[in-house]
């Protein structure tokens, strides 16, 4: 076993496989000794990680001492190969496979030369990067790092509808989920004619408790836009604070009950 290539259990599947993938794709390969295809796809999936030095990582589940672990992710024939990223379930496949499949399924996790130019382009200072990354946009209308940095760059300049428009396309994209909630959250605390411009203001300005209060008052006032306004705002409340912070975990709760 390696750095690049290790076994995980069930103990340690959250920090290395589903942590680790938000700084690195990372491969799951669900396999048993007893398996023959697992032992003929182990070395040609080794060599695929091998070859990209870093860029992707290969963990090992020995689904025997692992059940709990081969039912969650409802593996029902091995060697099955899992891939992660950004902490997601993002492509899979079951069986052993010949090298050319395997290494495609691995390059299709890696970034593209378009990908490498938008995160290189972050070390420019501010006016060469969004120079750089428009140009990136011209061929690759859909470059998420090219997007996130000019959308990041608008909001640090106070052009928070800007940010919106530059991340539309992505917004979707769990990678750009805290950009999106800022700039939306920014926006709102602009707006002179929002009623929702404090509570938004004090979200961004680390307050978030007063500013969930706020807006969960006015979820619970009925259904119509109001609501709909304020629940949406409280959602991207959550994605700044994120699932783990205790603020989430108790007004998500509010939230629920009020809605329902």
């Amino acid at each position: 076993m390696t750095d690049l290539i290790y076994d995980v259990t069930e103990a340690t599947f959250q920090a290395e496989v589903l942590e680790r993938s938000k700084t690195v794709p990372v491969l799951v390969d669900f396999w048993a000794d007893w398996c023959g295809p697992c032992h003929a796809l182990a070395p040609l999936l080794g060599r695929a990680v091998e070859r990209h030095d870093g860029e992707v990582v290969l963990a090992r589940v020995d689904v025997d001492q692992n059940q709990r672990l081969a039912m969650a992710f409802q593996v029902q024939g091995i060697p099955a190969v899992k891939a992660f990223a950004g902490g997601q379930l993002v492509d899979e496949f079951v069986g052993a496979q010949p090298a050319a499949v395997v290494e495609r399924f691995v390059e299709a996790l890696l970034p593209s030369d378009a990908d490498r130019a938008a995160a290189a382009a972050a070390e420019l200072d501010p006016e060469q990067a969004a120079e750089r990354w428009r140009e990136i946009l011209k061929d690759d209308p859909d470059n998420l790092a090219a997007r996130a940095g000019l959308a990041d760059l608008a909001l640090r300049d106070g052009r928070p509808a800007e940010a919106i428009e530059l991340l539309r396309p992505v917004e979707t994209d769990p990678e750009v989920g805290v950009l999106v909630a800022s700039a939306r959250l920014a926006a709102e605390a602009a707006d002179p004619a929002s009623r929702f411009a404090t509570a938004a203001a004090q979200a961004t300005d680390g307050q978030a408790d007063p500013a969930l209060a706020t807006l969960l008052a006015a979820v619970r006032e009925g259904p119509g836009d109001t609501r709909d306004k304020a629940r949406a705002l409280m959602l991207d409340v959550f994605r700044l604070l994120g699932d783990g912070h205790p603020l989430t975990a108790r007004y998500r709760k509010d939230l629920t009950r009020a809605l329902f």
